[in-house]
């Protein structure tokens, strides 16, 4: 199953990927992912110790390094001492303007607020949050492709076939505005950062 995380991390990551390594050299990572693990980038950012493997071919130990600065513009991950409260703060301006707008949006706030504690399926999700089917629907998969809805089961429909349910990735989100600048903070479901595969190879890395 894929991780909420992650699928929210690979876009800013992969362009921060593109801008630490140049555009030679990550055609030279991608050929080799593809070579090896039959992946192309945005597969192997998903499986993340995938694209660590072929990164240490090229690199060896300064991966770790490189992989920090991967990352160190997009999240910052609250010190492991607090792990618990399991916060992010995101750092990369694209990334908070997905949550930014999700949250600005009325019926993506309803969506997002009807399956904070539960998991639903889609068609029980337009239902409590009174949303039209076509609008409704397009504003469910913005939320998806963009690593804020995250499917976690299935449900049984009438007619015996399975339905995918859907959850937020967060618990919990603050927004600050300091000087003008927006902050984001995100308070993670207490699963996703430790099955995230991209933070857990940086940081079991370091």
């Amino acid at each position: 199953m894929e991780n909420g995380l992650d699928n929210l991390l690979v876009p800013s990551l992969r362009k921060s990927i593109e801008e630490n390594l140049g555009k030679e050299t990550l055609h030279k990572i991608e050929e080799r992912l593809m070579e090896r693990h039959g992946l192309g980038l945005v597969q192997a950012i998903k499986n993340f110790n995938k694209f660590d493997s072929v990164l240490r071919e090229f690199f060896g130990a300064g991966a770790d390094g490189l992989e920090q600065k991967f990352l160190q513009k997009i999240v910052d991950v609250e010190s492991s001492k607090q792990s618990t409260s399991n916060w992010i703060s995101i750092k990369d301006p694209e990334l908070s303007k997905v949550f930014l707008e999700s949250f600005a949006d009325q019926d993506k706030k309803a969506i997002l607020g009807s399956v904070m504690d539960e998991s639903l399926i889609i068609a029980k999700i337009l239902e409590t949050c009174n949303i039209p089917q076509t609008s409704g629907y397009r504003k469910i998969n913005f939320l998806i492709n963009n690593g804020l809805l995250v499917s976690n089961g299935f449900e049984l429909a009438h007619d015996g076939k399975k339905v995918k349910k859907y959850e937020t990735i967060f618990d919990n989100v603050k927004v600050d505005i300091i000087k003008n600048d927006v902050a984001v903070k995100v308070q993670l479901k207490k699963t996703l950062l430790a099955e995230s595969s991209i933070l857990q190879t940086v940081q079991i890395s370091n």
